[in-house]
């Protein structure tokens, strides 16, 4: 675990006065994470929780997402943006990720003053929607869940050799997706979607890394996309609908297809908005 060193200590107490049109923003002191919590001026703000995909950094906290943060925080909500590796302080790799290190920093923020921590909400795309998913299911307190371009299942970490787990739990990795041969062809024409949907052929491998949403103790929202060029989000959200219906889940759920490609969810957060207005 690495220690913050007191420079950095200062420049996040410093940091936590910034406003910006009646907005507060806090640098975390979160171990292998970056986190930075936006605030609003009203009390009890249910906290949003942003997770990046497989593009690295605090994708939430830059400037693409700065319009989108700031409409959940008009809203009445604080957002919370993670890296949780591309950073200066976490993994290099989207490899062997600790679920923990993400929710130790949720947990810091759920102890501000003006948050709201009886509502918490995990928004994330593409691989940040996998591990928004594996979240909620391991922890109790998360309110709700919304996966854009989400997959059922874990699949390997983004190595040169694929041959380890994205997610570690309890120092353990998490049963994973392996690339076998029929992928290999596909990976090499930098065909993703055939490369996924070849291993998705090991439906005993499937099974073992299937992400059990079923856990999740709150509402879920999937948006997928039917011409999505990279993994087959579609079937994959139908089979995490099917899988919540078999467990008789009795949480609110809706998985929303639209026509276009891997980031077409992202462009709906009017939809968005309105799922969590229904269940605030």
């Amino acid at each position: 675990m690495k220690l913050l060193t007191k420079k950095q200590l200062l420049t996040a107490l410093l940091l936590s006065f910034i406003t910006s049109v009646g907005f507060a923003q806090h640098i975390l002191p979160a171990a292998n994470v970056e986190a930075i919590l936006y605030t609003g001026n009203t009390e009890n703000q249910p906290l949003v929780v942003g997770l990046g995909g497989s593009e690295g950094g605090n994708a939430w906290a830059g400037d693409h997402w700065k319009k989108v943060r700031d409409g959940f925080l008009e809203r009445g909500y604080a957002f919370l943006a993670i890296g949780y590796f591309g950073c200066k302080e976490t993994p290099e790799l989207l490899d062997k990720i600790a679920i923990e290190d993400v929710y130790r920093a949720v947990g810091i923020a759920k102890k501000y003053e003006k948050i709201d921590s009886s509502k918490i909400i995990i928004i994330g795309g593409s691989r940040g929607a996998d591990l928004a998913l594996l979240i909620g299911s391991y922890y109790k307190d998360i309110s709700a869940v919304i996966g854009m371009s989400a997959s059922h299942a874990v699949f390997p970490g983004h190595t040169q050799e694929f041959n380890t787990s994205c997610w570690t739990f309890g120092g353990e990795e998490l049963p994973f997706i392996p690339v076998n041969e029929e992928a290999i062809p596909f990976l090499m024409n930098r065909d993703l979607r055939g490369a996924f949907e070849a291993m998705l052929k090991d439906t005993l491998a499937e099974q073992k890394a299937i992400i059990k949403i079923e856990k999740i103790n709150g509402s879920i929202l999937l948006l997928s996309a039917i011409e999505d060029e990279i993994i087959p989000a579609v079937t994959m959200g139908e089979k995490m609908i099917l899988r919540l219906k078999n467990n008789h889940f009795k949480h609110l759920y809706k998985h929303i297809i639209y026509k276009g490609n891997h980031a077409e969810p992202t462009k709906h957060f009017d939809i968005i908005f309105d799922f969590l207005e229904s269940i605030r």
